[in-house]
């Protein structure tokens, strides 16, 4: 008799470990998918030009609320980590004022992390986030490649609008193949380029790099809103687009 006491009671033990440690297993897993990476970029200049640039804060703000709103937790990541430069601040938008005003996260946008402080596995998905300053520090982030690869191989969803597709021109799978070869994509255009006179300061044109890397690139005329899903990869044409980036990848993480 004491005997099966004692069995009982070590199986009831192992149970209870067993589903404590699968509850805790669940619990991690559901924290995971709710976060999402906000890359944003660090550089604060327009080539020689000496005007000041960053991320747009619009591109941050419009996707963030879309985000944010729906329960998901934002982490920002940029290539140096640190204060962030801010372009595009314009606080009569009021969902500007409200990310602006925001103490947890104007504190994040602020102390960014370091691409060797993130750990991809963490992340249901990745924003790149746009502003001119894109074009000189995304494309040849090798770190930054790395973790947006180990999040799309994941299976979880690559995200950016405006100019932060500069950030896929050079990202390879592990397979060696470019992501967006082959895949429906937008970006800022070239007409867009031309129209903010920048044409010849940028480093490259961005809709230009993206079709020799193999993408079918899709667009709209000036300023319209224009998004494109080609599987996880979801891309928009420009500010206008922001909000509608931020739409989809909240329509594609409540399909997973």
């Amino acid at each position: 008799m004491k005997t099966n006491v004692l069995i009982f009671s070590v199986l009831f033990a192992v149970v209870s470990v067993f589903n404590f440690a699968n509850a805790q297993n669940k619990k991690s897993k559901k924290a995971m998918n709710k976060k999402i990476l906000f890359v944003v970029t660090s550089h604060d200049k327009k080539g020689n030009t000496n005007e000041p640039t960053g991320y747009y804060l619009g591109e941050v703000s419009h996707p963030w609320q879309v985000l944010h709103s729906a329960g998901y937790d934002i982490d920002f990541v940029s290539p140096k980590g640190g204060k962030a430069p801010v372009d595009g601040l314009n606080l009569e938008d009021a969902v500007n004022k409200e990310f602006w005003e925001n103490k947890e996260y104007r504190a994040k946008i602020e102390n960014t992390m370091k691409p060797s402080e993130v750990d991809p596995s963490k992340y249901a998905a990745i924003f790149y986030a746009g502003g001119h300053g894109t074009m000189w520090d995304f494309p040849d982030n090798t770190e930054l490649q790395d973790i947006a690869r180990k999040i799309y191989e994941n299976n979880g969803i690559v995200s950016a609008v405006c100019h932060g597709p500069s950030a896929l021109v050079n990202l390879k799978l592990s397979n060696g193949k470019y992501l967006v070869d082959g895949k429906k994509i937008n970006a800022f255009t070239n007409e867009e380029e031309t129209a903010v006179k920048l044409e010849n300061v940028v480093p490259f044109l961005l809709e230009n790099q993206l079709k020799e890397r193999g993408a079918i690139f899709e667009k709209s005329g000036l300023w319209q809103n224009h998004v494109v899903a080609d599987g996880r990869l979801i891309t928009g044409q420009n500010p206008q687009s922001a909000k509608s980036v931020g739409e989809e990848i909240l329509k594609q993480l409540k399909q997973k």
